[in-house]
């Protein structure tokens, strides 16, 4: 079939004959002898638009464009099926000129982006994605510093800006090997199609791209990961970078007037409150600290020895407005400061457990805690001389310890 953007990009409307139709698991695909719907490829999303019969001008919507790799053909995913779609019908097919333009920026800002990053510092792209919100970009490289970042971003953005010619150009894979191709494809055909960015690149392509640099309006670097081949650099172009500079000013500019401060100073401000943030932690920590060794003080002080004549205190105490992470500590400063065993439960939210003794002493507080989660039906665990876990609700929580205060030997 004739893939009328591979030599008009710009394109929109065309028209074309159905030449088959496809309906297999209630999904509608349709061929055309021609067309200049993009299909997913090569990193490029898929066309959207319309195919209006010629004949009244009823339409159906395409909501995704595939590649037919075997075949050769493109598959147009119509909405829902039509009488009028039938083989042999004239229509008109209509591309979304926003979505195709957007495509066109972003895929031509990618090819400058790549190239820049070659010629400052060899680093090959190894692959390019583009999402629907953002592109990017792997190169294949260990790590990238900010100058490095901010070196390629200029000189893209230089090219951008000089409104270099972005041509068409068809060669053998011989031709474009002595012509300097950045990148030749695995997949050899008969003829490569090149994209030849004036004087700047030449790389072989089957994507929509606009017809000069400065049609991509600019090229905006975001952030960088560790990926498996390499480093990730994610990008925006064009009418999108507009879009994601206006949501982050406006974002920097909701965090300013929370901090009543100016845009540039929103990181030193920030900082500023993580640091007193922390330093209220650990305020509010060494608290309870304190208030932990005071309730344990008390419990050991009001606490009676065991019965079994070991002379180890036994301590059983729920508490209905604490957490587990209190019990916990208060656990450990009992069995810290006295030869005790510490049966402890909180409500709560997640109504907790936890069960600790003093080292020595020859208790098993993990097979205990084993037993008592058994019966509540909870998780947990823990060792010999500290186990937690969960109750399903403060009485059975309250209701667990005492049974277990009874199987303490």
């Amino acid at each position: 079939m004739n893939r009328l953007y591979y030599d008009n990009p710009s394109l929109l409307e065309f028209e074309a004959t159905i030449s088959a139709i496809q309906e297999r698991n209630g999904i509608v695909r349709v061929l055309l002898d021609r067309s200049a719907f993009y299909p997913t490829s090569g990193g490029q999303n898929f066309d959207t638009g319309f195919l209006s019969v010629m004949e009244n001008g009823d339409r159906v919507r395409v909501t995704d464009v595939q590649e037919d790799e075997q075949r050769g053909n493109v598959l147009h995913v119509v909405e829902a099926s039509s009488e009028w779609l039938q083989t042999g019908v004239q229509i008109r097919g209509i591309i979304d000129g926003e979505r195709r333009r957007d495509h066109m920026q972003q895929h031509t800002g990618q090819h400058v982006l790549s190239a820049a990053f070659e010629r400052l510092f060899n680093f090959a792209t190894v692959s390019f994605h583009m999402g629907d919100d953002y592109c990017s970009i792997d190169l294949s490289t260990d790590k990238i510093n900010l100058q490095q970042l901010e070196a390629a971003e200029r000189l893209a953005n230089e090219v951008v800006s000089e409104d270099r010619l972005v041509e068409i150009r068809y060669a053998t894979a011989d031709e474009a090997q002595s012509m300097g191709v950045r990148k030749i494809p695995p997949a050899m055909h008969e003829k490569l199609r090149l994209i030849d960015i004036r004087d700047f690149d030449l790389n072989a392509c089957g994507g929509t791209h606009v017809a000069s640099t400065g049609q991509i309006g600019c090229i905006f670097l975001r952030k960088t990961e560790k990926v498996k081949q390499g480093v990730r650099v994610e990008f925006v172009c064009g009418l999108r970078a507009v879009a994601i500079a206006r949501k982050d000013f406006q974002s920097l500019s909701e965090a300013a007037s929370v901090y009543s401060a100016q845009l540039w100073e929103v990181p030193q401000q920030a900082r500023k409150s993580i640091d007193e943030i922390k330093a209220g932690q650990k305020a509010q920590q060494r608290l309870l600290e304190e208030v932990a060794e005071l309730q344990a003080a008390k419990l050991l002080r009001v606490a009676k020895e065991h019965p079994g004549g070991s002379g180890q205190k036994l301590v059983v105490e729920y508490f209905a407005d604490r957490d587990l992470g209190f019990i916990k500590l208060l656990a450990q400063k009992i069995v810290r400061f006295d030869k005790a065993v510490a049966l402890l439960a909180c409500g709560g939210a997640q109504p907790s457990l936890v069960f600790a003794q003093a080292s020595g002493l020859p208790s098993d507080m993990g097979a205990l805690m084993k037993d008592t989660l058994q019966n509540l039906g909870t998780r947990g665990g823990g060792n010999r001389d500290m186990a937690q876990g969960g109750a399903p609700d403060s009485d059975r929580a309250e209701h667990a310890i005492q049974e277990a205060a009874g199987r303490i030997g």
